[in-house]
């Protein structure tokens, strides 16, 4: 890792920057969740127009997160978490000002550019600026900024929203992002160690936002809606796909390198991390299923997975601990148990009286799970890779965040809609995301390996 003060150590000031702009995505982009009805009311704007909305940050993220990564490397951490902080700002300023669907998209396109700039930048300044315990550490605050931010957005947005209007997430968006450029003020910048400067590798990139947008659309609309759009798709996906690969392969300047994926820890941090979030689907489906089968209103709804944001937030730490003691895969392994078990309470909706006291049980055990494999997972992703290319690296695992969400929840929800019998389809599409889990406990038991931590 190269830095314009080598001797640089990391200080608490950065570390409240880091989180702060961490959050412009986890809570305040993601408060929209709760408050979609009041913006379309608002806006005036269409059903389908919120829809996109609400999905487009997200996808745009997933799109741009390693292309993000790869320039950070290129051009300076510093320089990117600034970046995405101040794209940011701009969309939430016009989605303050937004009097219709357009500006309205376009702000939330803005916000999801932003978080794709700020997550794999953010982590690879922790790798560089923080060592041994204090990295860790300094991984469990940055997952606190990121699993805390996720759990506390629909109360935040909801009260902000209820007493004041739902502009003023976005005002004080705004202003926790001009906090957090003033704490990483006068941070040395980071670049990653390359010596023997290369052309950027444009080709590359665009032939992989190519591949990564026509999968993401595929995902978002439905595999088996329309078959001309559906086999559209697959040939671009197929195409660009095979295409990046050819291409990359005999190159010097890489755009991704394959070399990542011969560590194997790096492998099944990725892909476990992948499972994992498309588990956060529980969600969609338990909110719906307990609003319309079970009477509850948004705000009682938004009460039940209060045991999930307390225990998610708890946990980082604990993860940390064992960590630091045991190594990453035994916290691994029970966190991936924990969350699937909590969700396999979940899936009993023939229980009629107790249920809600069950959802919140299961709710805890969801976060009691993410919170312990957290950081261990996020440290394995980032310490078994060369310091060169750890913004690289960081970014195809946080677009495994981004991409087993998107499916995660596709599926749920399709599974659920699917019956009309609520409870039976509640039942199943819960029982999807227990397999999601049992998928990433099994890699994570079978495919990683005993790491020690001194």
């Amino acid at each position: 890792m190269k830095s314009m003060n080598k001797q640089y150590q990391g200080t608490n000031r950065l570390l409240l920057g880091i989180v702060l702009s961490v959050l412009t995505y986890w809570l305040f982009a993601q408060s929209l969740l709760n408050m979609a009805p009041d913006v379309q009311t608002s806006l005036k704007i269409t059903t389908a127009s919120l829809n996109i909305g609400i999905s487009i940050t997200s996808l745009f993220s997933g799109i741009f997160i390693v292309t993000a990564g790869r320039l950070s490397d290129r051009f300076g951490r510093i320089k990117t978490t600034y970046l995405g902080i101040t794209i940011n700002i701009i969309g939430s300023f016009v989605l303050i000002i937004a009097n219709g669907s357009i500006l309205f998209i376009a702000g939330r396109i803005l916000q999801g550019i932003s978080a794709a700039c700020i997550m794999p930048a953010t982590m690879a300044l922790i790798k560089a600026y923080f060592h041994d315990k204090n990295r860790q550490r300094a991984l469990s605050f940055w997952s606190i900024g990121s699993w805390g931010g996720s759990g506390f957005c629909s109360f935040f947005g909801g009260y902000i929203d209820s007493n004041f209007g739902w502009r003023y997430v976005f005002v004080i968006s705004i202003i926790v992002s001009i906090i957090s450029i003033m704490l990483i003020w006068g941070t040395p910048e980071s670049l990653a160690e390359n010596e023997n400067t290369k052309a950027f590798d444009w080709i590359g990139m665009l032939m992989f936002i190519l591949f990564t947008l026509s999968l993401n659309i595929l995902i978002s609309s439905g595999i088996f809606r329309n078959f001309i759009q559906t086999g559209s798709l697959l040939v671009v996906m197929i195409l660009c796909g095979v295409s990046f690969y050819k291409f990359e392969k005999n190159r010097v300047d890489k755009f991704i390198d394959f070399k990542l994926f011969r560590d194997r820890a790096y492998v099944i941090a990725v892909v476990s991390n992948f499972f994992l979030n498309a588990m956060i689907g529980t969600l969609i489906v338990v909110n719906s299923y307990v609003q319309q089968s079970r009477g509850l209103s948004p705000l009682k709804t938004g009460s039940l997975s209060l045991s999930y944001l307390i225990l998610v937030l708890l946990m980082i730490r604990v993860g940390e601990k064992v960590l630091q003691e045991l190594g990453p895969k035994k916290p691994m392994l029970l966190g991936a148990a924990a969350s699937t078990f909590g969700v396999l309470l979940m899936s009993l909706t023939m229980v009629k009286g107790s249920y809600l006291l069950i959802v919140t049980l299961g709710y805890g055990l969801l976060g009691l799970g993410f919170g312990i494999y957290a950081t261990p997972s996020t440290d394995t992703a980032i310490s078994n890779v060369p310091s060169s290319e750890v913004g690289e690296a960081a970014g195809i695992y946080k677009m495994s965040s981004a991409l087993g969400g998107a499916i995660g929840t596709a599926i749920s929800a399709s599974v659920y809609a699917s019956f009309k019998n609520h409870d039976l389809g509640a039942s199943l599409g819960l029982y999807s995301n227990v397999l999601f889990g049992i998928l990433a406990l099994t890699s994570i038991l079978m495919f990683l390996p005993n790491i020690t931590k001194k």
